[in-house]
């Protein structure tokens, strides 16, 4: 396997770069470029921004689900969760007048895949953490399982790791049940 390589730049400079749908982080200052997914990360992707996407038209969960590609800025860093949901009364993540979003989700859904997932349980997890985002998902689709995440007094505490057949409530959801054969048998 071939080291990446990394470029350091501001994030006056990351934001000068040009559109592109190729996974583009800016995290600590270093641009980070991932491989495309492939197909069935992708799918759980689309699973899961649909479940989103036909709760946002429903009560009692009122918010707005977004796909990547997508900037999140938070501080200084630039990061393109696979799925997140900002809700529409209580969000700290605001959509920008230049068209990307700022601050924390209130929910941050990451597929894992062997290029990204020690970036998803390692940096990206702190950053999320400390930014504020009251719940992350960690999709593992060879597991196939949901980890999940809720943030308590600052720290995300572990809720669980529910497998096909099993379900969790998620809190930002209002209380709604997911059933992981829902994202997982996607």
């Amino acid at each position: 396997m071939v080291a990446p390589a990394y470029t350091r730049v501001t994030p006056t400079e990351f934001r000068q770069l040009g559109e592109t749908t190729q996974p583009t982080e800016l995290i600590d200052g270093v641009i980070i470029v991932s491989p495309t997914p492939v197909n069935r990360h992708q799918e759980i992707v689309g699973e899961t921004y649909f479940f989103l996407k036909q709760l946002s038209k429903q009560n009692p969960s009122p918010g707005k689900a977004v796909v990547a590609p997508m900037d999140v800025w938070l501080g200084d860093n630039c990061l393109q969760p696979d799925v997140f949901w900002v809700s529409e009364s209580e969000s700290r993540c605001k959509l920008g007048e230049d068209g990307y979003w700022y601050g924390a989700p209130d929910l941050v859904v990451e597929v894992l895949s062997p290029s990204t997932a020690h970036k998803d349980r390692d940096k990206k997890f702190k950053l999320y953490e400390e930014h504020g985002v009251r719940e992350y998902w960690l999709i593992d689709p060879d597991g196939q399982y949901i980890e999940v995440y809720h943030l308590v007094n600052g720290k995300f505490a572990r809720l669980g790791a529910f497998g096909l057949g099993q379900a969790f409530v998620s809190t930002v959801l209002n209380g709604v049940t997911v059933q992981t054969d829902t994202l997982l048998k996607a």
